[in-house]
């Protein structure tokens, strides 16, 4: 099983016409046709379902693409990092939940690239789910998210603890002295889904069973620019938080009869990185 067939069958997939996928992969039809008909007597089963104008997955195709995918990620990822081996003094793959990154990891990881040029850094930002999927499939070589994650190759630990707090835009001046748990219910409180778990049902059960925030976003640097277009309330980590209330954009809001939980992030690398990961991720600035 080579990486053009394979290569093929997902270009297939996307176009789900032999003609259109002939076109991009720059070949003739009949080779697209040829690659297909050679990936199927090898996997010994039927990857789509043919009609006159297109093609769909058959059940195995469709469980067969999440592992074509896969490997097509790996493949590439471990030649890019066979090439740079020669140019830098080290690769590291890393990879962090929105928030993390922004609060704790940015000013390091300038810091290191200040101090080492030679340093190869390729960063992902990602949902915790998603991370911990490809550190398992060894696509990265370090991760920053919000679940720990057990595993023999892998080390992992609490990396950070952040407060949740409750930030408005800083021209919202109302509840100068603090919110209360039944005023902010009376707010437009637009929901971050931080894949937290705890944290996550805990903002949940603030308000009513069933409530529809107006608005809903995994990436907490997403849900900032809403903040700014009207006096709209939100929960982020603290250390998130302080960056944009030093920029004046965000204003923090005290709670009165009501408090957060503790955010805990985790990371988690690759024993054979160690070293590295403790120099930049672990070096007080």
């Amino acid at each position: 099983m080579d990486t053009e067939s394979i290569r093929t069958f997902l270009v297939l997939v996307k176009t789900r016409n032999y003609t259109r996928a002939a076109d991009q992969l720059f070949v003739a039809q009949s080779t697209v046709t040829n690659r297909i008909n050679e990936l199927e007597k090898e996997l010994k089963f039927a990857l789509f379902t043919r009609t006159n104008r297109s093609v769909e997955l058959t059940v195995k195709g469709e469980q067969f693409r999440v592992y074509a995918e896969k490997m097509m990620e790996l493949t590439e990822n471990s030649l890019a990092e066979i090439s740079e081996v020669q140019r830098y003094d080290h690769y590291l793959r890393i990879g962090s939940a929105d928030s993390i990154y922004e609060g704790h990891l940015a000013e390091l990881i300038r810091e290191h690239r200040r101090t080492h040029p030679k340093d190869y850094l390729r960063i992902s930002i990602g949902l915790t789910d998603h991370l911990l999927e490809q550190v398992r499939n060894d696509l990265l070589d370090v991760v920053f998210t919000y679940l720990p994650l057990k595993k023999n190759s892998l080390h992992c630990e609490l990396y950070k603890q952040d407060q949740l707090v409750l930030v408005t835009r800083s021209r919202n001046r109302k509840y100068p002295h603090g919110i209360t748990e039944a005023e902010l219910l009376s707010e437009r409180y637009l929901m971050c889904n931080f894949a937290l778990q705890e944290v996550g049902q805990y903002i949940r059960k603030l308000f009513p069973k069933y409530h529809q925030f107006e608005l809903e976003i995994d990436d907490c640097m997403k849900i900032v620019p809403f903040l700014m277009d009207q006096d709209n309330y939100t929960f982020l980590p603290k250390d998130m938080a302080e960056h944009y209330q030093e920029k004046g954009r965000l204003r923090q809001v005290p709670l009165i009869d009501f408090s957060t939980p503790v955010i805990n992030s985790y990371i988690i690398y690759k024993k054979t990185h160690e070293k590295l990961c403790r120099e930049i991720f672990f070096r007080a600035l």
